[in-house]
């Protein structure tokens, strides 16, 4: 009964049934079956006007008179009344065919969106009096105690109560280096866990997850309109009232001086009626940019709302975080310090004592060794390092708290260092660096082609590792070792030099910059309450590549919708012309109505597909 009820309200049989009832109405017309044919209007105008008219009813209750549903319901009536069935039939049969593809559109954007959501499991391991039990994170209470396992995601935002891992935060936060948490941490969903078991009690719900948060996020963008939007609203408030007075001076003056009869006269503001119905305007603009939305969550790129399509179109700075942003989380080793032992050794030995860790920073050091051997033992300290038997040899490779507790005298090294002892004895270290993100150089360069003109390093990192970087992407301007209020500063000065500025950063340190700028870009920072609250944009990959392709999205979207105002504009003006001097029927004008508004929702659609360049 339900699946039967289901299909009874759906948008296709309304459309479907209505058609065959219009069509079987208009065959019996024809053999002057009069009283037939208006039964089967009077049922189709029904089957696809029902709802339309119930909700012109509540429209009148909250008097809110002069909506679209309130004009179609008085023009499809209206033509009713004096005598034009077919056409009052179809001004409601093809008002339904353009909410239905508004609603098609719509659902288009929103399953691009559902898509980009993996970043949370769908199920969590729980511990239960008779033990563990993989059930639906989304069935798992407020307090559990869930299970977590090396190479899993974290399901639930949760607080650790034991054991020790390095966890991967990089598509989170965009945060490159492993962060260490123990018993008394808090992480939050979507994050790695690379090393060690942990058991954790569940904060939060999984609905309250980053990705229900960023779905709701672009959800909810039509909240923040554009300025095209807003420019709709305005007018429509101000449109409609005018054309409801000029149909009533349209259905009224004629007959008075005689020159037209009353029923011609009403018919003409019909008609003017369903003409001037603002449909096209206020269902296509928006359209376009919920369309542009998402077609960029489709690509990764989540959008806060409309509001922010003009100022990214029209971008002439990029301000860039280093760490994280502009680099990736892989390393490379930069340099290899010895203390009494040769450099390559340094760097041997380190290497076979993490053979078997899958920690990044060990991948780096396997890599970058030419000579290393399986160690016969090795215990790997989860937040600590890794300690393993070569030969007859205890070499340890990790960071300080590491060689405390062996017991070697070590010297600080640079930040980003791993630390080697042998036997208790601080042999060396290993300076590692972020690498470049492979895309970086091309994403400048596809900026600047974009009208880009200026690109800055803003970082609180060391000048010579910002200058590295920003030689390596053909950024000449940059600016190192800044606290977040130096960052926050420098921007402005940014600011008030360009008609658009755009801040790209990836952490809570950025929040302020983020929320200052004309744009706030969060690089990877689906996972940060503060990154999606600070920023207008956030990229759920911590690809530079996504920002061009996040400008070029904006801009089509910006042609798009003012291609729909100019054309429905200038369609309806010339029908509303003609319906009024009395050259335009109904058929026409629910062409200027709902033909418009179809073929303008239509072009709206082209802002979901997004070309990768």
């Amino acid at each position: 009964m339900k699946k039967l009820f289901k299909v009874l309200k759906s948008s296709a049989f309304k459309i479907s049934a209505g058609s065959i009832l219009l069509i079987t109405a208009v065959i019996l017309e024809q053999f002057t079956l009069l009283i037939p044919a208006l039964i089967l209007y009077i049922a189709a105008l029904l089957v696809v006007g029902a709802e339309v008219f119930i909700d012109a009813v509540r429209g009148i209750l909250r008097r809110d008179l002069l909506d679209e549903k309130f004009l179609m319901s008085i023009a499809s009536i209206g033509a009713m009344i004096v005598g034009e069935q077919s056409e009052g039939v179809a001004v409601m049969l093809f008002f339904l065919v353009g909410e239905t593809f508004e609603h098609y559109a719509v659902r288009r954007s929103r399953n691009s969106i559902k898509a980009l959501m993996s970043i949370c499991p769908d199920e969590a391991t729980v511990l239960t009096e008779s033990g563990e039990e993989t059930v639906d994170s989304e069935d798992v209470d407020i307090g559990s105690t869930i299970v977590i396992r090396p190479g899993e995601r974290v399901p639930i935002d949760c607080v650790i109560l034991s054991g020790k891992s390095d966890i991967d935060t990089s598509s989170m936060t965009g945060e490159a280096l492993p962060v260490a948490v123990s018993e008394g941490d808090t992480i939050d969903s979507g994050v790695v866990v690379i090393n060690g078991l942990l058991t954790a009690k569940t904060l939060k719900k999984a609905e309250d997850s980053a990705a229900r948060r960023i779905l709701d996020l672009v959800e909810n963008a039509s909240e923040n309109k554009s300025k095209e939007e807003s420019f709709i609203t305005k007018f429509s408030r101000v449109y409609t009232p005018t054309v409801v007075a000029l149909a009533l001076l349209i259905a009224f003056i004629p007959p008075l001086f005689s020159l037209l009869s009353l029923n011609d006269s009403v018919y003409r503001a019909l008609i003017f009626l369903v003409i001037s119905c603002p449909c096209a305007l206020v269902i296509s603009v928006p359209m376009a940019f919920f369309g542009g939305i998402g077609g960029a969550a489709s690509k990764g790129i989540l959008f806060k709302g409309g509001n922010v399509f003009s100022k990214l179109s029209n971008a002439e700075t990029v301000a860039f975080d280093k760490t994280g942003t502009v680099t990736t989380g892989r390393f490379t080793v930069a340099k290899v310090t010895a203390n009494g032992e040769e450099e390559s050794d340094v760097l041997s030995l380190a290497a076979s004592a993490e053979y078997a860790s899958n920690h990044p920073l060990a991948a780096a050091i396997k890599l970058a060794a030419t000579d290393k051997r399986i160690p016969d033992s090795a215990e790997e300290i989860s937040g600590e390092g890794v300690i393993a038997l070569i030969g007859s040899d205890s070499i340890a490779v990790g960071n300080q708290r590491l060689m405390k507790r062996v017991g070697a005298d070590f010297s600080v090294a640079d930040e980003g260092s791993v630390y080697v002892a042998k036997n208790g004895k601080f042999i060396g270290s290993i300076t590692l660096l972020d690498e470049l993100k492979p895309e970086a150089s091309s994403a400048i360069s596809a900026l600047s082609s974009l009208g880009v003109r200026r690109s800055v390093i803003i970082s609180g990192d060391k000048e010579e590792s910002v200058k590295r970087i920003g030689d390596s992407v053909g950024i000449n301007e940059v600016y190192s070792q800044l606290t977040p209020e130096e960052k926050y500063a420098r921007l402005e000065q940014l600011i008030f030099t360009s008609r658009s500025t755009l801040y790209v950063g990836d952490g809570i340190n950025d929040a302020p910059a983020l929320a200052r700028a004309d744009v706030g870009i969060a690089m990877g920072g689906v996972g940060q309450d503060s990154a999606i609250e600070a920023s207008d944009v956030v990229l759920m990959t911590d690809d530079l590549s996504k920002i061009p392709t996040s400008i070029r999205i904006t801009r089509k979207t910006v042609r798009i919708a003012k291609e729909n105002i100019v054309f429905a504009l200038g369609v309806k003006g010339i029908i509303m012309l003609l319906g009024a001097l009395g050259f335009a029927n109904m058929w026409l004008a629910v062409f200027a109505d709902v033909g418009v508004a179809v073929l303008a929702i239509l072009n709206s659609m082209r802002a979901l597909r997004v070309k990768s360049k």
